[in-house]
């Protein structure tokens, strides 16, 4: 299983970068920066990340289209895979609907928006044209004129011919959907790299797998062609009890809040429970807050304790088809040791 880990750019770049430094020598494969208007801009995190790391793939996770054209997005990636030596991820998803209203931003057909988005990108950072005419995206001809061409080998390393001439593409940059309902599950699987996926429960994985193996199958696609990746809140400490020091219940908290009762109801959370979770949000009351956050919305949320403790959660999301743990926030108590503790 490949492990992930996810930072928000809401401090200095240069702490992002030793973060991320740390999270390279302690075996992490992947490292995802949030991209929210309100924080330091994810591709300007990301261009000093590349520059300043060897082996750790990066990218948005995720970014949407409404906010950013995925022309613009495609461009940006392109340029950090040529910084970074080929290491660029796109994560892209449908972002916050009310965020993006209170923007003025108009915020419609979110499934159809990312697929065509991810359509669009492919297309582009391949260095082909494209042309759409889809239910959100009107493109003539587009095409980015950064892409660094190759031939494009056959089974038996020899070059591909079309027309007399050699077939030429970029480099292959992964596209992750940032996926949660079941059809933008379904669709995305059908053309998507990896499915980004804000859970940490298995039950939660078993219910998504259904779904992306229709796409799959819809699509003739080979579920192994997809990274199902868990994107999830966690914490590690010493103890268990160390572990959720910090902002960790703080974190399980605006989970539970946000979640509709049917995803409760999956984990046997008390409805009440969880309702006076929300009315304490509401009220900005977040010194009762902590106290109001039992063991079962943690256990349902998030991974949380010793080390011994969070990988035996990662590895039961292993047996149920997930390819990609991202370490989400807070990490732990103390980041830098989290990230020390967690890495391979």
């Amino acid at each position: 299983m490949r492990i992930g880990i996810e930072f928000v750019p809401d401090k200095p770049i240069e702490k992002l970068v030793t973060w991320t430094k740390l999270a390279e020598e302690s075996g992490f494969d992947n490292v995802w920066i949030t991209d929210h208007y309100n924080n330091r801009n994810v591709w300007s995190a990301l261009t000093a990340i590349a520059l300043n790391t060897e082996k750790i793939m990066l990218g948005p996770g995720v970014t949407n289209p409404f906010h950013i054209s995925p022309a613009l997005t495609a461009s940006a990636a392109v340029t950090i895979n040529e910084l970074s030596n080929g290491r660029a991820v796109i994560g892209i998803g449908a972002g916050d609907k009310v965020t993006l209203s209170g923007l003025g931003i108009k915020w419609d057909k979110p499934v159809s928006a990312v697929v065509e988005s991810i359509k669009y990108m492919q297309k582009l950072t391949e260095g082909s044209k494209f042309k759409h005419d889809g239910k959100v995206f009107k493109v003539k001809n587009a095409k980015l004129a950064i892409v660094k061409k190759e031939p494009v080998l056959d089974a038996d390393g020899n070059p591909k011919m079309k027309d007399g001439k050699p077939v030429k593409k970029g480099p292959k940059i992964p596209i992750y959907a940032g996926a949660q309902g079941p059809m933008m599950l379904k669709m995305t699987a059908m053309v998507a790299d990896g499915i980004l996926i804000n859970a940490s429960h298995p039950k939660d994985f078993e219910i998504a797998m259904e779904k992306i193996k229709e796409g799959v199958e819809e699509a003739g696609r080979d579920l192994k062609e997809i990274d199902v990746t868990a994107y999830a809140s966690f914490s590690i400490g010493d103890t268990r009890e160390a572990a959720l020091e910090g902002d960790a219940k703080i974190v399980v908290a605006f989970i539970v809040a946000g979640s509709p009762d049917v995803v409760l109801e999956r984990h046997d959370l008390d409805l009440d429970a969880c309702n006076k979770v929300r009315g304490l949000l509401g009220e900005g009351n977040f010194k009762d807050l902590p106290d109001a956050i039992t063991d079962d919305m943690i256990d349902a949320f998030a991974v949380v304790g010793n080390k011994d403790q969070c990988i035996r959660r990662i590895e039961d999301l292993g047996k149920v088809g997930v390819t990609q743990f991202v370490v989400g926030s807070p990490i732990g108590p103390r980041k830098k040791d989290g990230i020390k503790q967690i890495g391979k």
